[in-house]
């Protein structure tokens, strides 16, 4: 048999992620998965799982985990303290977790979000071929909740530990790099100009959804409605507030308000760690 992590602190917010559900757009499916993606295979890597294997990402004030058999685990992404027992323990590197032992990862103190990474993953059953809580569409497991019981897979073989692992910082300052989207045009010249020369700041209203921004509006050239049409990873969306949103990993696949830009991919696991207040600009490129 192998190891089960009772929830004895949910947190704010934690959920299972992996490295999402791909190609069911068309069903109204968003990819989901983890937000900061490389902090994810990283813990996976020292712990000699697969690199998309599911772990569990927690927000702001981290969470509490009681194995009933020994376990080894990593907390990466959004620095934090670690305990086993009380005891304090390694951030960034593989801990071992006695049976009956509380694993506590506490509050973010840089960054937003923590990841947990056991060996052998957590196992809980996939739907359409992932494991991870989708908030928008509800597909997935729930949020975790005090007292929920988690069932981890078989560990791989264990690897050998570098002294230390390349994690990266929380942003400073999220620069995000754009293309023009395919509603560009609906914005006057002015506004273009805004959205690549203004800083803005992350929004407390931000979310897996998106990352919501607070500064100055985009002025529209068109005073029109347009259809639903297709949304994807990284759309600039312009509500009628005129504040860029930033869709994340949970983004709803369609939507009807005109995206001035896409940021690119590779630029969102920096959003993913971006608190509250922390300035953002677009740049072209």
């Amino acid at each position: 048999m192998t190891a089960e992590l009772t929830v004895v602190r949910a947190g704010a917010l934690t959920t299972v992620q992996d490295a999402g559900r791909r190609g069911y757009a068309h069903l109204g499916v968003p990819r989901s998965g983890a937000l900061d993606a490389p902090a994810m295979r990283l813990a996976n890597r020292l712990l000699g799982n697969d690199l998309g294997v599911a772990v569990l990402e927690t927000t702001l004030t981290g969470c509490a985990l009681l194995p009933d058999r020994a376990v080894t685990v990593v907390v990466g992404g959004a620095h934090c303290s670690v305990t086993v027992d009380g005891r304090p323990a390694a951030w960034g590197l593989p801990v071992r977790v006695p049976a009956g032992a509380v694993l506590d990862v506490g509050a973010a103190t840089a960054g937003v979000r923590s990841y947990v990474a056991v060996a052998g993953g957590v196992a809980v059953e996939p739907v359409l071929g992932s494991r991870s809580t989708d908030l928008l569409s509800g597909l997935g497991p729930e949020p975790l909740r005090d007292g929920t019981v988690l069932p981890v897979g078989t560990p791989a073989p264990p690897v050998p530990v570098p002294v230390a692992a390349p994690w990266p910082g929380p942003p400073a300052e999220l620069v995000l790099p754009v293309r023009l989207g395919p509603r560009s045009d609906w914005f006057s010249p002015g506004a273009l100009r805004t959205l690549t020369s203004a800083t803005y700041r992350v929004s407390p209203h931000s979310n897996r959804i998106g990352l919501r921004t607070e500064g100055p509006a985009l002025e529209r050239a068109s005073a029109g409605e347009l259809p639903s049409e297709g949304m994807v990873l990284g759309a600039v969306q312009v509500p009628p507030d005129g504040r860029p949103v930033i869709f994340l990993h949970d983004h709803p696949t369609t939507g009807g308000y005109p995206v001035v830009a896409v940021v690119a991919e590779r630029a969102l696991a920096a959003a993913a760690q971006a608190a509250v207040g922390t300035p953002v600009r677009f740049t072209l490129g």
